[in-house]
């Protein structure tokens, strides 16, 4: 390990746990080459997503499953498919 690579892992360690996650995660997305505006724009997407979701649920056009429920009926599927 290079000193300035070990300089940097000190200074990060150093870090209260929310910085460093904070410090982390930004170095994370920047391996996927992604910047602000690309998480704007998801983030944006994201939001949308869920106001869709809630006008179906608020009008009843969708039902909602019990996630133990859901998860079952998965495993069954895959269980049968299996074979």
């Amino acid at each position: 390990m290079s000193p300035d690579i070990a300089e940097v892992e000190r200074a990060l360690l150093a870090l209260a746990p929310e910085d460093r996650a904070a410090v982390i995660e930004r170095g994370l997305l920047s391996l996927d080459g992604a910047d602000d505006a690309d998480e704007a724009e998801i983030d944006a997407a994201w939001l949308a997503e869920i106001d869709r979701r809630v006008d179906e649920y608020v009008s009843g056009d969708t039902k909602l499953v019990d996630a133990d429920e859901h998860f079952a009926q998965i495993r069954a599927k895959l269980t049968a498919r299996d074979q």
